[in-house]
């Protein structure tokens, strides 16, 4: 299937924090971009960020992604589509709370792609590391596309309710991935575009979304927010020397993920292709250690602790992302000086 490198574009979700930055870059890249919300109350507050592009943006209300034909009419007339719309919390009472949305929204897209989208050329579906790997790793392992989690998935059929907030999530991913690659092989006679589904891990960055409050941003940049501006509990991180000494994690900007996945849709060796798009690894220190240049007061994890003796369990092979996308990848001092100066500039510290 050919590159789309320009037309129109159709991005769920689109008052999330991935998907502001998406919806930017394609707008920057001259495409028209139709964005879905859930209610007619974030139709002004996402205009406005986006008016210096005036009719180059639409929004439409899909109410409710798990309906049958709930983006049929969205996908019409659109030559690409960016699916990052899936529910990322970490307070769900029952998995399904999670997993219904992400399978049911994913499966919805794709069904009215093949019904609906007789222009669609290609569909970007952003998955998650977490759909790669499960929080049972106790021991260092690098992971690749090849990997599934299916330690998530077992641990909430097993449990139910009591699966850890982080399983739930991760099974979702799993099983809404899972379900669009298994939707592309059934159809695959009769669709007229292909897929590829990009796996990010922790996303943070600035924010282009129209909150007024700290608190009132999506999940990773709140825990990041709480964890390091405030040195609260309320993050769900444990403020202790330990975590910061001996804990990684992996992460990417915002900014570079979204660039990511317009690329995928743009690259014509990308199609069919599942790729891992992370940046490598960091450790709970390191980030502190960013912030505190640029916001002295940072109030835990002090620069006598040694981050080198941090444990990175987790690491992702991105030979393919390297091959098949290039992106160019910032620095965590860099992501971070931003997140400080736009944290400073809305009055937030």
């Amino acid at each position: 299937m050919p590159a789309v490198t320009s037309g129109k574009a159709l991005v769920t979700g689109a008052n999330g924090f991935l998907a502001t930055w998406i919806i930017r870059k394609l707008l920057e890249r001259g495409f028209s971009v139709r964005g879905t919300v859930r209610s007619e109350s974030k139709i002004a507050p996402l205009k406005q960020v986006f008016a210096d592009f005036g009719d180059k943006f639409e929004v439409v209300v899909v109410e409710d992604i798990t309906k049958k034909g709930a983006f049929d009419e969205a996908v019409k007339g659109v030559d690409l589509i960016q699916h990052p719309a899936s529910p990322v919390h970490m307070n769900a009472i029952e998995p399904d709370e999670q997993i219904v949305p992400a399978v049911n929204g994913t499966v919805g897209v794709l069904e009215s792609a093949l019904a609906y989208g007789t222009s669609v050329k290609r569909v970007v579906y952003t998955s998650s590391c977490g759909a790669v790997r499960g929080v049972e790793t106790t021991t260092p392992r690098r992971y690749s596309e090849a990997d599934w989690n299916e330690a998530s998935v077992a641990d909430v059929r097993a449990r139910g309710r009591a699966a850890g907030q982080l399983s739930k999530y991760q099974a979702s991913k799993v099983l809404a991935e899972r379900a669009a690659w298994d939707f592309v092989e059934k159809h695959k006679g009769s669709i007229g575009w292909d897929l590829v589904a990009c796996c990010p891990p922790w996303i943070f960055g600035p924010t282009l979304q129209p909150v007024k409050e700290p608190e009132q941003m999506n999940d990773s940049m709140r825990i990041w927010f709480q964890a390091t501006i405030k040195g609260t509990d309320d993050s769900g991180i444990p403020q202790e020397k330990e975590f910061f000494t001996k804990f990684g994690m992996t992460w990417i900007d915002v900014r570079d993920a979204a660039e990511a996945l317009i690329v995928a849709g743009e690259k014509e060796q990308a199609a069919g292709e599942r790729i891992i798009i992370s940046n490598g690894p960091w450790k709970g220190q390191d980030l502190l250690n960013a912030a505190r240049k640029y916001y002295p007061q940072v109030p835990v994890g002090d620069e006598t602790y040694h981050p080198a003796t941090a444990t990175h369990l987790t690491t992702f092979d991105t030979s393919k992302a390297d091959r098949l996308l290039g992106v160019k990848y910032r620095t965590l001092e860099d992501s971070t000086r931003d997140i400080i100066e736009q944290f400073k500039g809305k009055g937030w510290i």
